[in-house]
């Protein structure tokens, strides 16, 4: 199993190592490839590996490539890596809403891929926990409308926002990848503004959503923002069903639900918080609750590690899914 790895010195590409390697992935031969940091060293199972050039990694011929390298690395290199017959993963949001590409969160929508696809795209953080939650109650009752809020770490930006961060709290002056302090400060902007007054991640999450779980009905309304904590996504969601719904019912389905943990014990003061999700693949779940203002409809308390299940673990699961199917080479 050749496997390349661009973007590998990032924040996430250095994650999706770790990742790979606690899963056991059978990689044979690491491929770690960069358009800026080629030359340095990244560790894999205890072995240093040079980071190389992406033409250098295009020639390896390598089986797959997971890529978390942004979108315009993606889109130029990607079907370089697919005209060698690599079949790719990526992390950006240049081939999501693709027609031709598929959108996949294993747990949720697995069974779309087929061997025939090449450029594989992985969601946004925020739509891959909210859809993993959502799929199994969606099953049950189906959606009528979600609104949701998020509350997004600053890892979510990358590793310049958690030096902000830090920095801020430290008292040092730095570069500022936020347009205001972020630390004891809510900013409720994540990416750009768009005509429509909403952001780009706030549109990701409505289109995502609708595309991962094949259903173009379900109206889609979210407020995406940036909170002073330094990893982990939470979201507030107001999810209306097309069927009536009991509270008991709902908290067993969540708790047989594939990636799913709930923990919803108000009475024991517990439920999900990114402090208890940090560094694990699991989607928590809690603060289930009726709707007393509108009928079938149910509000949720949803978090997840985003550097881990909401980027890396996701893109090695969906690589997982395919040696499974005998998609890749075992």
């Amino acid at each position: 199993m050749r496997l390349a790895l661009v973007g590998a010195t990032g924040m996430v590409g250095r994650k999706m190592l770790q990742v790979l390697e606690e899963r056991k992935f059978p990689v044979t031969d690491l491929i770690p490839a960069a358009r800026t940091s080629v030359g340095e060293k990244v560790t894999f199972k205890g072995r240093d590996y040079t980071v190389v050039d992406m033409q250098t990694a295009v020639d390896s011929l390598a089986d797959v490539a997971i890529f978390s390298a942004g979108g315009g690395a993606a889109l130029e290199w990607a079907p370089k890596f697919t005209a060698k017959g690599t079949k790719v993963i990526d992390n950006s949001s240049a081939w999501r809403m693709d027609k031709d590409k598929k959108l996949v969160v294993p747990e949720v929508n697995g069974d779309v891929l087929s061997g025939g696809d090449m450029i594989i795209a992985n969601p946004n953080c925020s739509t891959i926990q909210l859809v993993v939650a959502l799929k199994p109650l969606y099953e049950r009752y189906g959606i009528k409308r979600l609104v949701i809020s998020t509350y997004q770490s600053v890892s979510g930006t990358g590793k310049a926002a958690v030096e902000q961060l830090d920095n801020e709290r430290a008292g040092i002056e730095s570069e500022k990848v936020y347009p205001y302090i972020i630390d004891k400060n809510c900013i409720p902007h994540c990416d750009v503004f768009l005509d429509n007054g909403y952001t780009k991640e706030e549109m990701k999450l409505m289109h995502e959503t609708r595309k991962i779980m094949g259903d173009e009905k379900i109206a889609v309304t979210a407020t995406a923002v940036r909170v002073p904590v330094d990893g982990g996504h939470s979201e507030s969601v107001n999810v209306e069903f097309r069927k009536e719904f009991h509270m008991q019912e709902v908290r067993e389905i969540l708790s047989k639900a594939a990636g799913v943990t709930l923990v919803d014990d108000v009475k024991n003061i517990k439920y999900p918080m990114p402090l208890y999700g940090k560094d694990t693949d699991d989607v928590y779940v809690g603060r289930l609750r009726r709707d007393e203002s509108q009928v079938n409809t149910l509000n949720m308390w949803i978090v997840s590690d985003n550097l881990r299940k909401g980027a890396a673990t996701n893109a090695v699961q969906i690589a997982e899914y395919m040696l499974r199917q005998g998609f890749l080479p075992a």
